[in-house]
């Protein structure tokens, strides 16, 4: 019973860092998983439902802007690591994190650097996480057509720059972060 562990969204300037736990049944072979980024956004959705079906568990943890602006985004970041280990319905032995750190938990586990293209457990992580952030992000631009967070996922770009000093910071936006800091400084002048 390894678990694998990913994260999706340290770095966009927008949402919930999300992260996601899966153990893999061993029976049920998934062909075709690999680092979330080396794939397809038509390829992470399918595999994103066949993970979701064979996996023998599988859980999602998140952590929102406020408890990212609240503790920082790595501690964020573990945070929703230690809600997806515990939300899983089977109890893992061990849980492999991608990485070059683990949360502090009582689980046996390891980091492992780019072990999203070393473990399949991690992989189906990243896969999950991913698809699920991604979600977030086109139920947020449905929200916000302004901004364009369906084409930009909520990382800083050009675009999202441009929306931000054209209509304001919203509440889902990370305030800790620098552009998002230095924006909201620049009103207060």
């Amino acid at each position: 019973m390894i678990a694998g562990v990913d994260e999706v969204g340290r770095g966009p300037l927008v949402g919930d860092v999300v992260t996601a736990a899966v153990i893999l049944d061993p029976k049920q072979p998934i062909e075709g998983l690999n680092d979330s980024k080396k794939l397809s956004e038509k390829k992470r959705i399918l595999l994103d439902a066949e993970i979701r079906q064979k996996a023998l568990a599988w859980s999602i943890g998140r952590a929102s802007p406020a408890e990212i602006d609240s503790i920082n985004i790595l501690h964020a970041t573990m945070l929703a690591m230690k809600r997806a280990v515990d939300g899983l319905t089977v109890r893992p032995h061990h849980v492999l994190v991608d990485g070059n750190r683990v949360p502090e938990w009582a689980y046996s586990s390891e980091a492992v650097v780019k072990g999203d293209a070393l473990y399949p457990q991690i992989s189906a992580a990243s896969i999950i996480a991913k698809v699920a952030r991604d979600n977030d992000m086109v139920e947020l631009d449905k929200q916000y057509p302004q901004f364009g967070f369906a084409s930009h996922k909520g990382y800083p770009t050009k675009a999202h720059f441009a929306a931000i000093d054209a209509y304001g910071v919203l509440t889902c936006h990370r305030q800790s972060f620098g552009p998002v800091k230095r924006w909201l400084a620049q009103q207060q002048q």
